[in-house]
């Protein structure tokens, strides 16, 4: 299989990422320990396939734990279709990314924002893609949400972020988005819950919010439990 083929079969599809010309905000939300992590990276591998730069905000989680998320995933998808030419296609993928890693005690969007316009005002680096992997809403969601959304505009950057929800919290918007993101609908374009599945051991992609129209309804989207890789049911 060829770089255009693993683009076009790509599951991700079903979201028609590339649709809107506009950016968009999206939010992946599940307990702990669900997968999170796996759909951002696949989010960016994605974005980058389409030859597109992406940063990858880390919170709480090393650079070299990252890039091995990043490494791990492309494998499995590169040998799952038998892409040809694949380490000539890792290397290129891998110089349109960037990991930048904060501490959870000290990580704000205002320090987020200012290292990203140092990047593109010395262009050393403009993403078109921005994934914030880690980012706590449990304080003031739509103070700090609300942040996040003005540096998507400021920026002209799509923006995917993780949010953990609590078996102990059954607050849900609705449009079906769990606390503590239960008040912040309004700011998202895309809003996907993963849902564990006891009896196959997989988690489905229910997509509860999708202000673009574009998101194809009749598909659906799971994790495999055995690689955390998007497929289609």
């Amino acid at each position: 299989m060829l770089k255009e083929d693993l683009i076009n079969n790509n599951p991700l599809r079903v979201l028609n990422l590339e649709a809107t010309a506009t950016p968009r905000m999206g939010l992946i939300m599940a307990r702990a320990g669900v997968g999170k992590t796996a759909i951002l990276v696949q989010l960016a591998l994605d974005s980058m396939l389409r030859d597109n730069q992406v940063l990858h905000v880390s919170i709480g989680q090393t650079l070299e734990k990252t890039r091995v998320w990043y490494d791990d995933m492309f494998k499995d998808i590169a040998a799952g279709a038998k892409l040809t030419n694949a380490n000539e296609v890792h290397d290129e993928m891998n110089r349109k990314r960037m990991i930048m890693t904060f501490n959870e005690e000290t990580f704000t969007v205002g320090k987020l924002k200012e290292r990203l316009n140092d990047l593109i005002s010395q262009n050393i680096f403009n993403p078109t893609c921005i994934l914030i992997d880690g980012f706590d809403c449990t304080s003031n969601p739509e103070e700090s949400l609300g942040e996040m959304r003005r540096l998507m505009e400021d920026s002209g950057s799509n923006i995917w972020l993780s949010a953990i929800s609590h078996r102990d919290d059954d607050r849900v918007s609705e449009t079906g988005i769990p606390a503590p993101c239960h008040g912040t609908d309004q700011l998202f374009e895309t809003v996907i819950l993963l849902e564990p599945n006891t009896e196959n051991k997989s988690v489905a992609l229910n997509i509860v919010k999708d202000e673009t129209g574009t998101a194809k309804s009749d598909k659906n989207l799971c994790l495999d439990p055995a690689t955390l890789l998007i497929m289609e049911k």
